[in-house]
């Protein structure tokens, strides 16, 4: 049997890695490679390759999960650097994203372990912008505040503005699934998330098994992989450009479910 391929023809939107503006046809998926003791989802915790095909990796050392404890900035930084010949050996060439909303946690991870995103779920600070513009890199800005998309537009104008006057040049915006949100306000901004193109920047979005998955159905994180396929499929269709996921292999397929059921994509077996 031949090997099915499948081709896009819409480039969908572009990210600076490294000074070299990379274009992207597909969405992509970022795999959560968690080098915490607690993190909400235990089989995430130094799963090295279970996030191996993933398009990036996004490594965190501090556990950002709601009740979650806190590390110290020390610790963050040790168990990174405990983690950091392991990472670079096997995800050489791979685009890397550091999980943290600490600057000194953030321009470690960039000199120390070459990452290319700053993934920060706090909504950030002067000081964590003033990093990722110092060093060229991309940066998430998540929207980490109850309230509907009216007030998140609002918010992601204001920090977009106050980014771009630090020097960032590179932005990927998040909704922030989870972060200060009830669920039915999870549920509003997954409504109307079209609404967050008018920003025209890459979206990044992170439901992998969190509550607004699991409560509605009344079942645990464990087993909350259909719920958070079925979801994840929602915001391609809305227009997301990367999903955050614990469970790579499901979101990739997903992805391709999905550019194959659009007009831009074509099926070819050779």
């Amino acid at each position: 049997m031949g090997k099915i391929l499948y081709f896009c023809k819409m480039i969908s939107f572009s990210l600076n890695i490294d000074g070299d503006i990379r274009w992207f046809n597909a969405p992509l998926v970022m795999g959560i490679l968690n080098l915490t003791p607690d993190s909400f989802h235990a089989p995430s915790r130094y799963a090295f390759d279970a996030v191996a095909d993933a398009d990036i990796v996004d490594i965190g050392a501090c556990s950002t999960r709601p009740g979650g404890e806190v590390c110290s900035e020390s610790e963050e930084i040790e168990r990174l650097r405990s983690a950091a010949n392991t990472i670079k050996e096997r995800y050489s060439g791979k685009i890397l994203s550091i999980d943290t909303f600490r600057p000194a946690v953030a321009e470690m991870a960039v000199k120390e372990l070459g990452v290319h995103i700053i993934n920060d779920v706090s909504g950030g600070c002067d000081e964590i912008y003033s990093v990722a513009a110092n060093f060229n890199k991309a940066y998430v800005l998540t929207y980490p505040e109850p309230g509907g998309m009216d007030k998140a537009l609002y918010w992601f104008s204001e920090k977009i503005d106050a980014l771009a006057r630090a020097g960032v040049n590179d932005i990927i915006i998040d909704p922030g699934f989870g972060f200060g949100k009830d669920v039915e306000q999870n549920y509003a901004l997954v409504r109307e998330f079209e609404a967050l193109k008018s920003l025209r920047l890459p979206i990044l979005c992170g439901i992998s098994r969190k509550r607004m998955i699991f409560q509605p159905l009344g079942i645990t994180p464990a087993e909350a992989l259909n719920g958070t396929s079925v979801a994840n499929t929602i915001l391609l269709t809305k227009g997301a450009d990367i999903l955050r996921v614990h469970d790579v292999k499901e979101a990739v397929e997903a992805v391709k479910i999905y550019q194959l059921s659009t007009v831009n994509c074509q099926l070819s077996t050779k």
